[in-house]
């Protein structure tokens, strides 16, 4: 099913006599076993103001084509969201709608915030077939439920989107890497800690443990990124040899941001979420082939033998979410860390408001 607007939206799903998978551009390969439902048909930009750094745009519009939108405007979606084609080996054009329904949030999460951070209103439907909205096109306190953040994150499981208003920010005038080569990942955690408490506004900070390389972004007026890049350059030193990469910065953040270095690899792909303090421990327990940080040793990708659940091997507090495996491992292990029982309460008693039959992505988050 591939409704053209939100009316036919409301109206099939309120007519759906069992279980619907809501998909929007196929590319994380999300779908289960039961009735397709895309947003793809929902496309089209309903207000631009680029004076006024606002977008609202219906929910299954292309990211490839808001991108260019933006691109026309020297501006840009500051989270900079993953693309999970190479990784998932997947095609398809990842949408908007499904950006913000996962909270996809690359490398400048730890500067500007994640993709919910964005958001500024939502339009979606409900389980029931009725159609709601909450917030708007500027920032602004909201009382009760606030849909907004709800929605950002819920995969679905709550309303399907059918319209988002976001925040756009200008593109930076200029970008510089400053590379370190450290081979120990203490060491590469300490150094990615002691530029993100620097003062020279880092917007990225990430360790390649395969390569030995630790890389962090300043981004900004031309002058003063060489200013905070020099800066970092002598900070850093103490750990190992620093330089101004000569790599271009985009496509070096893109390999990073899109996990290039586990394309085309055999094995599961497990996306964990915890303390950079705890990442060194945490990386040394895992039976992993190999691995990834990000957001300063926050996050961590890990590509690990098939079959394995990597959450028995946990020894610290956070989240793993499997992100790759075959569909017989996918149907032995939960995607997403289960939830303690309060909290886990709680969901239920969101999905049992606005999905009171259970229709939307059952199962999907628990």
């Amino acid at each position: 099913m591939t409704p053209q607007s939100e009316a036919e939206l409301a109206e099939m799903i309120a007519e759906a006599k069992g279980p619907l998978s809501v998909t929007g551009g196929g590319t994380r390969a999300i779908a289960g076993g039961a009735v397709p439902l895309s947003i793809a048909g929902l496309s089209g930009v309903s207000l631009y103001e680029p004076g006024a750094l606002t977008l609202v745009v219906k929910a299954g519009t292309p990211l490839s084509q808001i991108t260019s939108l933006l691109d026309a405007e020297n501006q840009r979606l500051a989270f900079e969201p993953m693309d999970h084609r190479g990784l998932l080996g997947t095609d398809g054009d990842a949408t908007i709608g499904g950006v913000f329904a996962a909270n996809i949030s690359g490398p400048r999460r730890i500067q500007c915030g994640a993709a919910r951070d964005f958001l500024l209103g939502v339009r979606f439907v409900d389980g029931r077939g009725q159609r709601l909205s909450n917030g708007g096109r500027v920032m602004k306190n909201v009382t009760g439920y606030d849909l907004v953040k709800l929605m950002c994150g819920a995969h679905g499981t709550l309303g399907v989107l059918s319209e988002v208003s976001l925040k756009v920010l200008p593109k930076a005038e200029a970008v510089a890497t400053v590379t370190v080569e450290i081979a120990e990942v203490t060491k590469a955690v300490a150094a990615m800690s002691k530029a993100l408490g620097s003062p020279y506004d880092v917007t990225g900070a990430a360790y390649d443990p395969e390569r030995g390389t630790v890389h962090i972004r300043v981004e900004g007026f031309e002058a003063s990124v060489a200013y905070r890049a020099g800066a970092l350059c002598q900070d850093l030193a103490s750990f190992g040899a620093a330089e101004v990469s000569g790599e271009d910065a985009a496509l070096l953040w893109q390999r990073i941001r899109d996990v290039a270095a586990f394309h085309d690899r055999p094995g599961d792909v497990w996306r964990i979420s915890v303390k950079p303090t705890d990442a060194v421990h945490l990386a040394s327990k895992l039976d992993a082939s190999a691995l990834q940080f990000d957001w300063g040793g926050g996050l961590i990708w890990a590509l690990m033998p098939p079959g394995q659940d990597l959450r028995a091997q946990m020894t610290v507090p956070g989240h793993a979410t499997l992100v790759r495996a075959d569909a017989a491992t996918r149907a032995r292990i939960v995607r997403f860390q289960p939830e303690p029982a309060p909290l886990a309460a709680v969901s239920a008693g969101l999905r049992a408001q606005f999905d009171p039959r259970g229709i939307l992505n059952p199962g999907l988050m628990g």
